[in-house]
C-alpha cells in the first residue's frame, strides 16, 4: 500500500500555519495546488476486471497520481461486467473500468437501465479473435499463405467452410464473448459478418435477448478467465476477449488468435472509466482530479514509443491486478504479438493508452457502438441521425475532460498540443482502415448502416 500523505495536503498544512509573507515564497503551481478547490469525495473505491486494459488504473495508483490530486483510491477486482456495472449504479463502487458499450447500453436501456456517464477512454484496440486448434487446422485450407506463415489479416470467409461443414453434421458452432454490449461482442460480430457469416439477432422487445436468431455461428457470454478452458473443453470453438487472455490460449497450446481487433477496425475506444451521472453532478471537482491522474497514467503507459510497458507488465502481472504470468501479459503488451505458436509479430498499436488522442471521449466511438446495437437489433427501431449524437452526448463528457487537460497544461506536465484541438467537434476523420472496406463516419450513422449486405438498417425490424 502506498504512503496516502499528499502533497496537496501537505501544502494545505503548511499554509495553514504560515503568514503572508512565509506564502509568498511558494512557487505559483504550490500555491495553485494549495489553494485549489477541495475534492468532495477524497476516499474511492473503483472497481476492475482482470484485463491488461486495466492498466491506467493501476498506474495511476502505482506512481501516485492519484495521490498527486489528493486522492485514496482503493482497486478492488470484480466478479463480472454485470455486478461491475450493478455495484457502479447502487454506489458501492465510485467509478469503474468498463466496457466502451455499457454506458451507452445502460443509457438507452439495453439490460439494465441507469444513466452512467463517461469523460475518459481508458484505451484503443487489444482484442483479439482466438479459436481452437482444430478449427486453426481447418480455417488454414482457406488462408493465403506467404513464406510458410498466414497473410494477415485473416477474414472469417476462412471459417466459413469449417462453420458450414459442422451445422451440415447437426452440431451448432459456438463462440464465446464476453458480453451483450462488450466491444468483443461487436467486433466478433463484424468480423464473422464481413466474411458472410450471419451471427444472429437481438429482439429484446419480443423479450429474445440471446443474439441468436437467424445465426450460423451462435454467440453467448463467457467470462474471460474461463474462456480458454471452455474452449478447451469443447464447449466454444472459439472466442473474443481481451487480453491475456489469448495469448493465454497461445501459451498453453489449445488455440490460435486469428485476427486482432485494430485490424477490424482500427483505434477505437476499447473501454472507458465509467460514473453514474448523479456522482458525476455530485463530485465534479473529484471527478477531474480522477480524469487527470488518468491521463497522466496513459501517457505514462505510451511514453517513449511504450517503454515503459515492461515494468506496467510487471505491475500487471500481480495477483491484485491481472494476476496472469508476464511473460503472457508481455506477449501483447511490449510491442509484439503472438498468433499461432512461433508466429511473433510486431504489432505496437496493440494496446493503446495515449498515441492518437486515445483518452478524449470522442462521441463518434459513441456512435459507433450505437450503430452496432442498431445493425444486431438491441436497438429495435429506426433512429434518426441526430438521436444518435443526443444519445453520445448523454454519455460522453468531453467537457470534464477538456477541464483537466487544460490543468496539467497549466501545471506543465503536458502541453496544449497533447491534446485534441480547442475547436474539436467531438468526431474522428472517417475510419477507413477497416477489414471489409467499409468506411466509418460518426456524422452519418445511417448511412454507415446501409452499407452492409448483414444486419438491420433503415426501417427493418425482427
Amino acid at each position: 500500500m502506498r504512503n496516502s500523505t499528499t502533497r496537496r495536503s501537505l501544502l494545505k498544512k503548511t499554509l495553514a500555519g504560515l503568514g503572508c509573507a512565509a506564502v509568498m515564497l511558494l512557487s505559483p503551481l504550490s500555491l495553485q495546488i494549495a489553494l485549489a478547490a477541495e475534492a468532495e469525495k477524497d476516499e474511492l473505491k473503483f472497481g476492475f476486471i482482470k484485463l491488461t486494459d486495466m492498466a491506467p488504473l493501476a498506474i495511476a495508483y502505482e506512481k501516485g497520481f492519484f495521490e498527486d490530486e489528493g486522492l485514496y483510491v482503493t482497486l478492488e477486482a470484480q466478479a463480472n461486467w454485470k455486478v461491475l456495472l450493478d455495484r457502479v449504479i447502487d454506489g458501492e463502487l465510485d467509478g469503474a473500468h468498463m466496457l466502451s458499450g455499457q454506458p451507452i447500453g445502460a443509457t438507452i436501456g439495453f439490460g439494465t437501465k441507469a444513466e452512467v456517464v463517461t469523460a475518459f477512454t481508458m484505451d484503443l484496440n487489444g482484442n483479439a479473435i482466438t479459436v481452437s486448434n482444430a478449427v486453426w487446422e481447418e480455417m488454414k485450407q482457406h488462408v493465403p499463405m506467404e513464406g510458410g506463415k498466414p497473410v494477415h489479416p485473416i477474414k472469417a470467409d476462412a471459417l466459413r467452410p469449417v462453420i458450414d461443414k459442422i451445422n451440415a453434421g447437426g452440431k451448432s458452432f459456438n463462440l464465446g464473448m464476453v458480453f451483450p454490449v462488450s466491444t468483443h461482442n461487436y467486433e466478433l460480430r463484424y468480423w464473422l459478418a464481413a466474411g458472410g457469416i450471419h451471427p444472429g439477432y437481438y429482439a429484446p422487445h419480443k423479450g429474445d435477448i440471446s443474439g441468436q436468431i437467424d445465426a450460423k455461428a451462435l454467440l453467448s457470454v463467457t467470462p474471460p478467465p474461463q474462456m480458454p478452458a471452455t474452449m478447451e473443453a469443447g464447449t466454444i470453438h472459439g472466442y473474443s476477449v481481451g487480453e491475456p487472455w489469448n495469448q493465454a490460449a497461445v501459451f498453453k497450446g489449445i488455440g490460435v488468435p486469428v485476427v486482432a481487433d485494430y485490424a477490424i477496425r482500427k483505434n477505437m475506444s476499447e473501454k472507458v472509466f465509467g460514473v453514474s451521472k448523479s456522482w458525476a453532478e455530485a463530485n465534479p471537482e473529484t471527478h477531474k482530479r480522477v480524469v487527470k491522474a488518468l491521463i497522466r497514467a496513459g501517457q505514462w503507459l505510451d511514453a517513449d514509443n511504450n517503454a515503459n510497458r515492461q515494468e506496467a507488465v510487471e505491475i500487471l502481472s500481480r495477483p491484485e491486478y491481472v494476476g496472469a504470468d508476464a511473460q503472457v501479459i508481455a506477449n501483447s503488451m511490449t510491442g509484439t504479438f503472438e498468433f499461432e505458436k512461433g508466429d511473433k509479430r510486431e504489432t505496437p498499436d496493440f494496446n493503446v493508452f495515449f498515441r492518437y488522442h486515445a483518452t478524449y471521449p470522442y462521441y463518434s466511438d459513441a456512435v459507433w457502438y450505437l450503430t452496432q446495437m442498431r445493425r444486431w437489433g438491441q436497438i429495435a427501431e429506426a433512429k434518426p441521425d441526430n438521436w444518435y449524437l443526443e444519445m453520445a452526448k448523454k454519455v460522453y463528457l468531453p467537457a470534464i475532460y477538456r477541464e483537466a487537460a487544460a490543468e496539467l497544461v497549466a501545471e506543465g506536465k503536458f502541453a496544449a498540443s497533447d491534446f485534441p484541438p480547442a475547436d474539436d467537434d467531438g468526431f474522428r476523420a472517417p475510419l477507413t482502415d477497416t477489414i471489409d472496406g467499409v468506411p466509418y463516419d460518426g456524422r452519418k450513422p445511417n448511412a454507415y448502416l446501409e452499407q452492409f449486405e448483414i444486419g438491420l438498417k433503415g426501417d427493418t425490424q425482427i
